[in-house]
């Protein structure tokens, strides 16, 4: 144990000092939506649980329209989240909600969103997902020639024709991002070498075509490499304007804005990243009269809001390292565990729930029965008892749906919207 040196951050304290901030009351807790941890804890009902604040989120969405250029749209990912409180919230200070399946679908349609600002991608929708979209009037990203038949039979059958875009298969990779989602060989979206011969068959088959949806990958913390795959991927559409059925009315030209998760990340600039949409935003209002742009955006949005919360269970002492047994852990919270043991394995912030007089190095770790159940590996804590709350930071997006919650049969994660 080491003792407390009030003058050094806490890793979340750094962080939240370059992102978002989250402060502590006079007696040490963390403050969440104004009220002190332990009674937001008390008053959902149990540990381990994920609680996501309003106001950070709709703080996040007014920074980010702030800057926003004229012409350019936001959608909310709900991939990213799809706990249907924080959707229906979330609804309200979007422009649109993109879905990936017919559960986030129905979801979507219940928060209140216009079907007509909803939008579905995935490489394999089933023939009912796409007669439930075509019936419900949403947007269709299509990803695979076999799509067209069945929205055509669909819109026979409705009445209506489908409304499409085509979600392109990009001939680059977004630079130093997460994860890749185009480039290459990828089960996502039409090859562009492939879209004019797509265009004409959406064309042949009486579809509603409405535009393009390029998605180059996700988590990125590199300015410049956002806006080389946002203008590279306008220019393609540009090349295939004469082949479009007609001019086309959304450009979606997806995220891949990252956040912040440890002390060697810096945050996002956005001021680049503006100024070239202000510039592609001007070229659309030539380019392409009455089209709209749109950012396809899920944990930029929702990421930082979020806390997962456990409570000490056990305090280990093996072999001189500190090891805190939690209640919650891989099952709930698979990405901060390390994802099934990734390579290069890095802390979420982690804090307990209370200043002590001293810090010390603990591992937090969960009650399954593996050694990938960890939070936290060797962090540098307040030392922590048996009762005390440790929190994850930056859990908003990718937890509890994103994690194998059935695994060794514990209780699943409450999640609150506070």
């Amino acid at each position: 144990m080491t003792e407390r040196d009030d003058s050094i951050l806490s890793p979340i304290e750094d962080a939240g000092s370059r992102g978002s901030t989250w402060s502590r009351n006079a007696s040490g807790e963390w403050l969440v939506a104004g009220q002190p941890l332990s009674r937001i804890v008390d008053a959902v009902g149990a540990t381990p649980c994920y609680l996501y604040d309003r106001d950070r989120l709709s703080e996040r969405v007014r920074e980010l329209r702030a800057q926003l250029p004229q012409g350019v749209d936001l959608h909310y990912a709900m991939k990213a989240n799809p706990m249907p409180a924080l959707v229906c919230h979330m609804a309200r200070l979007v422009d649109g909600i993109d879905v990936a399946s017919r559960g986030e679908l129905r979801v979507a349609l219940d928060s209140g969103m216009p079907a007509a600002r909803i939008s579905f991608a995935g490489p394999g929708k089933s023939e009912l997902e796409l007669r439930q979209a075509v019936a419900a009037g949403i947007l269709t990203h299509i990803e695979s020639f076999r799509e067209i038949p069945v929205l055509a039979q669909a819109s026979e059958r409705s009445g209506s024709a489908a409304r499409v875009a085509v979600r392109v298969n990009l001939p680059f990779e977004l630079r130093a991002s997460g994860m890749k989602m185009s480039g290459g060989a990828r089960q996502f979206g039409i090859d562009a070498e492939q879209v004019p011969d797509m265009l004409r068959r959406i064309d042949a088959a009486q579809l509603s075509f409405e535009g393009f949806h390029l998605f180059a990958g996700s988590q990125n913390l590199r300015a410049a490499a956002i806006v080389e795959a946002q203008t590279r991927s306008y220019d393609l559409v540009t090349g295939w304007l004469d082949q479009c059925p007609s001019v086309p009315r959304t450009i979606n030209l997806g995220g891949g804005f990252g956040i912040p998760y440890t002390l060697q990340d810096l945050p996002l600039d956005l001021a680049p990243i503006m100024d070239n949409l202000a510039a592609l935003a001007a070229r659309a209002r030539s380019d392409l009269p009455g089209a709209r742009l749109a950012l396809e955006l899920g944990r930029y949005l929702v990421g930082e809001a979020g806390l997962y919360v456990s409570r000490v269970i056990d305090r280990k002492l093996s072999r001189g390292q500190v090891f805190l047994v939690v209640d919650g852990g891989m099952h709930h919270h698979l990405a901060a565990s390390g994802n099934f043991g990734q390579v290069m394995r890095r802390n979420y912030p982690v804090a307990v729930n209370r200043l002590s007089p001293s810090r010390e190095s603990a591992s937090v770790v969960g009650p399954l029965c593996t050694p990938l159940d960890l939070l936290a590996d060797r962090a540098d804590l307040d030392v922590a008892e048996v009762g005390d709350l440790v929190v994850v930071f930056q859990s908003g997006a990718y937890g509890r749906s994103a994690s194998p919650r059935e695994f060794l049969g514990h209780p699943d994660a409450l999640e609150a919207l506070v």
